[in-house]
């Protein structure tokens, strides 16, 4: 919960939760899981027959205002932690990370990000081209955000940000939960939060939370905030995301004098 002593940005039930923290999960099964490879397909199939000219435009915009190809292809970490090839327009300068490597977003003046890449970013023209993705079978439409390998690497995310690989047990997805309520990963806390979000999708995944999920990206890319985006479309709200994930974290029986959140202060 929120307190009067706890910085802006914060979540204290998340944030201070132990690095070593064990996490217990159970995915949501039945039918739908078990069609959802397909409807992706029949779905991203007219999807990208109807959006082909958007990211021909967006391809256009791109080539004509920085040097470097319209569509930057990245390796990204899929389910089973599989890497694979992942299609974007390209919103930063070319080569930008050469010389410093792998870097997180940075939310305000990113040097990185060229000036129709901060349009197509802010529509998310820019995953449009995922859809080839979808049609591989290498993402879903809906689901946990891709990582890079070597930011999982080098971060070891693994390692300190409890539940992680729980997010590779389901396939990548072009939009989510996540991405819809919380903003691109800055650092740790920023990961943990989204993991919090990533778990409660892969647990109470549904048609009806997707179909949901699928209308608040299109609003969230004509301007519409995360608050107005939870309350128009019924999304789980920050205490139920939660309550959810602290209630699935365990510790062997001779760690359970250790097992608490820290408190707030």
């Amino acid at each position: 919960m929120d307190d009067a002593r706890t910085p802006p940005g914060s979540w204290p039930e998340i944030d201070w939760l132990a690095a070593d923290a064990a996490v217990e999960l159970s995915a949501a099964g039945g039918w739908y899981s078990a069609v959802k490879p397909a409807l992706d397909f029949l779905v991203a199939v007219p999807m990208a027959v109807l959006l082909a000219p958007v990211i021909a435009g967006g391809w256009l915009l791109v080539r004509l205002s920085s040097p470097g190809p319209g569509i930057y292809i990245q390796t990204r970490s899929g389910q089973g932690g599989r890497p694979f090839p992942i299609y974007k327009l390209r919103s930063m300068a070319f080569n930008c990370e050469a010389r410093t490597g792998a870097q997180w977003a940075c939310l305000k003046n990113d040097m990185r990000v060229t000036a129709v890449g901060k349009f197509i970013r802010a529509t998310h023209l820019d995953e449009l081209p995922q859809l080839a993705n979808v049609l591989r079978g290498e993402m879903s439409l809906v689901g946990p955000r891709p990582e890079r390998p070597e930011v999982i690497a080098a971060k070891g995310l693994a390692e300190v940000v409890p539940g992680y690989t729980h997010r590779l047990s389901v396939k990548p997805g072009v939009t989510g939960l996540a991405q819809i309520q919380l903003p691109a990963d800055t650092g740790l806390s920023s990961v943990r939060h989204k993991v919090a979000y990533d778990l409660y999708y892969i647990t109470h995944q549904s048609l009806w939370l997707d179909l949901r999920i699928v209308a608040a990206t299109a609003f969230k890319a004509a301007g519409m905030g995360p608050a107005w985006l939870r309350r128009l479309f019924r999304l789980p709200s920050r205490e139920q995301v939660a309550a959810g994930f602290v209630a699935r974290v365990a510790f062997p029986p001779a760690r359970s004098s250790s097992v608490r959140l820290h408190p707030v202060g």
